[in-house]
C-alpha cells in the first residue's frame, strides 16, 4: 500500500508540473524549448540542494529556517579566504562546506542538549550565520570571476551544467538513503515517533544531529553553487531560500508533522517551482506579481495535494477491508 501511495503521489506532482509547463508553453511560444529547459536547470541547484537537506530535517520531525543563511556563510568564507586572505579554492571550498556542516552541528546541538524547538533555534542561526557572512565579507560583494567556474561548465551534448548534474546526483543519493539504508529508516522512525524510536533502542538525538549538520553541509555546497554561478560571493545571497525549500519539500509531499517525505518528490517539487518561475518571466510579470502567484500556487498545490492524500488514504482503507 505505502509503494502504491508514493507511486500515486509523484505521478500526481509529475502530471502538475506536465499542466503547468503545457499551460505556459500555450501561453508563450517561445517557453518549451531547449534554451528555456538549460536556464531553468542551470539555475536551480542551489534550491534542490537546498530542499534535500530541508527534507532530511523534515522527515526527522524538526524544521531549519537557517539554510538561507548558512548558504550565505559558505560564500563568504570562501570569498574572504581566497580574494582576502589568497587561499587556494580546494581548501576555501572544503572551509566553506566546513562552516556550513559547524552550524548544522549547532542547530542539532542546542536542539538535543537544550531541548529548545528547532524553529526557535534554527530562525537564531539565520540571524546570526547572516550577520557573521557581512563580517567576513565586510558587507561588501567579493568577486571571484571564474573561480568556481567548473560548476558552471555545460557538459557537452547535454548543455546542462556540472552544478546541475551534481545535484541531481545528490537527490539520488539522498533518495536512496531515505529508502534503502538503515539510517533512512531511523529518520523516519524519529519523525514518526519519537518515544517509540527510543523504546526500540534508537537514539533520536544522534539522529537529529545527523540530519542537521547534513543540513547545514549542503546548505553550504548551496552558496557555493550560487557563488560560481554569480562569479561573487554576496552577504545578501540566500534570503528566503529557506522558504522556497519548504515549499519544495512540502509541495513534494513531506509532512510538516515528521515521519513521511520522498527525495525524489521533494526534487520534482523544486522543478515546479522554477518552472513556475520561469514561466512568470517569460510572460512579462513584475516581481510583485511574480511573487503573490507564486505564493497561490504554491498554497493551492499543497492543498490540492493534501486533499489527493486524503483520498487515496480512504480508498486504500477501502480497498484493504
Amino acid at each position: 500500500m505505502n509503494t502504491l501511495r508514493r507511486s500515486a503521489d509523484f505521478l500526481f506532482l509529475a502530471l502538475l508540473l506536465g499542466v503547468l509547463i503545457a499551460f505556459f508553453s500555450g501561453m508563450s511560444d517561445h517557453f518549451w524549448s531547449m534554451q528555456t529547459v538549460n536556464t531553468v536547470a542551470n539555475r536551480i541547484p542551489p534550491l534542490a540542494l537546498a530542499a534535500m537537506g530541508m527534507t532530511f530535517v523534515l522527515i526527522a520531525g524538526g524544521i531549519d529556517l537557517s539554510i538561507g543563511s548558512v548558504a550565505a556563510l559558505a560564500g563568504a568564507v570562501f570569498g574572504w579566504l581566497v580574494v582576502d586572505r589568497g587561499v587556494s579554492v580546494p581548501v576555501a571550498t572544503l572551509a566553506a562546506l566546513g562552516a556550513g556542516a559547524l552550524c548544522g552541528s549547532a542547530n542539532g546541538a542546542l536542539v538535543n542538549w537544550m531541548r529548545m524547538p528547532s524553529f526557535i533555534v534554527t530562525l537564531g542561526l539565520l540571524e546570526g550565520a547572516r550577520g557573521l557572512a557581512y563580517l567576513a565579507t565586510d558587507s561588501q560583494t567579493k568577486y571571484l570571476g571564474e573561480r568556481l567556474g567548473a560548476l558552471q561548465a555545460t557538459v557537452p551534448g547535454l548543455g546542462l551544467s556540472v552544478a546541475f548534474l551534481l545535484a541531481v546526483a545528490g537527490v539520488l543519493v539522498a533518495h536512496f538513503v531515505i529508502t534503502r539504508m538503515v539510517f533512512g529508516r531511523h529518520v523516519i522512525a524519529v519523525g514518526t515517533n519519537e518515544e517509540a524510536a527510543r523504546l526500540v533502542g534508537l537514539s533520536p538525538g544522534k539522529v537529529r544531529m545527523t540530519v542537521f549538520v547534513l543540513s547545514g553541509l549542503v546548505a553550504a555546497a548551496a552558496g557555493l553553487c550560487q557563488v560560481s554561478r554569480l562569479g561573487a560571493a554576496d552577504p545578501n545571497a540566500g534570503a528566503g531560500l529557506e522558504l522556497s525549500a519548504i515549499a519544495a519539500a512540502v509541495i513534494g509531499g513531506t509532512s510538516l508533522m515528521g515521519g513521511r517525505g520522498s527525495m525524489l518528490a521533494t526534487f520534482v517539487g523544486v522543478l515546479i517551482i522554477a518552472t513556475l518561475e520561469a514561466g512568470l518571466a517569460h510572460l512579462g510579470a513584475s516581481e510583485p506579481v511574480k511573487r503573490v502567484v507564486t505564493g497561490a500556487v504554491i498554497v493551492c498545490a499543497v492543498a490540492a495535494e493534501a486533499a489527493r492524500s486524503r483520498w487515496m488514504a480512504r480508498w486504500l482503507n477501502r480497498s484493504g477491508n
